[in-house]
């Protein structure tokens, strides 16, 4: 990992520990706010669960956009000089960070800002001078604190760039050395890096400059859609991979102690992440199909992730064919030898 991106990732996460103490304080009633802070906001005007089903399922969409990028250690794991030590910390580390960097931080902001704060309200979507966080610093008077935030959120949205740029990069190069994408992604320059895969990426990464050209909440939401989706249906496939390995495993009767890092909730916990990453997926939204006419328009701008992935696969099997493979052929060398060594087969 660079230097650069890992010290941006420190100096957010330092920062992310400071705005929890701070807001805790401020809920404690310890450091006083410019307003009272408690459960008081979770009862303001149609909260917790304010626009209903429809509101929760889009919303959904939107937090799994923000936690995607959690699968990136199966990627990082090829570069890895010990993946069988380092990729089993990453999952242990990611569940901590998560419930400390995501669901902490954001309980802290919904018991100290209603979702009904005007400085939420009437600002666009792009403007991060009003991000929560932000917020929360200037309900307790610490203004220099504010400013430090909006900085630590740009620095944020770098690094969170440049891990997907890498990701889609590496992603794309390897498929095109498969022969499963275009072998003219899959040339390296004299130094080793993918450039042409890098070029490919970047250039779909610039669409993001539409929203200055075109509407600005239409663009975003069509590329929110779009990536947010396509992260779900990322993580539909995972459940699926993931439960035909241990399926096949167990089929050839090896033994799971031979993994490295075994999911403690199997089949359950797969099931149930298989389950909700479907309903979240088709349930997005569902009021445009209740409609009297059926918004097609709506159902495009939310699906169209579903729609890019089911051409790109059909057209995959089409070109290259494919198939479910048999519990009966699959084939685990990386085990048999593990189990030959330890003598038990």
């Amino acid at each position: 990992m660079p230097a650069k991106p890992m010290f941006s990732r420190h100096i957010c996460a330092y920062t992310i520990i400071i705005f929890i103490v701070v807001g805790l304080l401020m809920i404690w009633g310890i450091f006083a706010g410019d307003a009272p802070a408690g459960w008081a906001n979770w009862t303001v005007g149609d909260a917790p669960f304010t626009g209903g089903w429809h509101t929760l399922f889009m919303t959904s969409m939107v937090v799994g956009f923000s936690f995607q990028g959690t699968e990136l250690m199966g990627i990082a794991a090829g570069e890895s000089e010990n993946p069988g030590k380092n990729i089993p910390k990453a999952a242990h580390q990611i569940f901590w960070r998560i419930l400390l960097f995501y669901i902490l931080s954001i309980l802290v902001i919904s018991l100290i800002i209603p979702y009904t704060d005007q400085r939420l309200l009437k600002n666009e979507l792009t403007d991060i001078s009003v991000s929560p966080f932000t917020l929360v610093f200037e309900r307790a008077a610490l203004l220099s604190a504010a400013a430090v935030m909006n900085a630590v959120v740009l620095t944020t949205v770098l690094s969170a760039g440049n891990s997907g740029l890498y990701a889609a990069t590496r992603m794309l190069y390897v498929l095109a050395t498969e022969g499963k994408a275009p072998r003219f992604f899959a040339r390296l320059s004299a130094s080793g890096v993918p450039r042409r895969a890098l070029i490919a990426v970047t250039a779909i990464a610039a669409l993001c400059f539409l929203t200055s050209i075109y509407g600005k909440d239409t663009v975003y939401l069509w590329l929110i859609n779009t990536s947010g989706m396509g992260g779900f249906l990322c993580w539909l496939g995972i459940a699926v991979c993931h439960w035909r390995f241990r399926r096949g495993l167990a089929y050839h009767g090896f033994d799971t102690s031979i993994l490295p890092y075994r999911a403690k909730f199997f089949p359950l916990g797969t099931a149930l992440a298989f389950v909700i990453c479907l309903t979240v997926t088709l349930g997005q939204n569902y009021e445009a199909f209740l409609k009297e006419p059926v918004d097609w328009q709506g159902i495009l701008a939310t699906y169209i992730g579903i729609f890019i992935f089911a051409g790109v696969w059909i057209g995959y099997r089409l070109v290259l064919g494919g198939r479910f493979m048999p519990y009966a052929e699959m084939r685990f060398p990386e085990a048999e030898k593990f189990e030959k060594e330890a003598g038990k087969r």
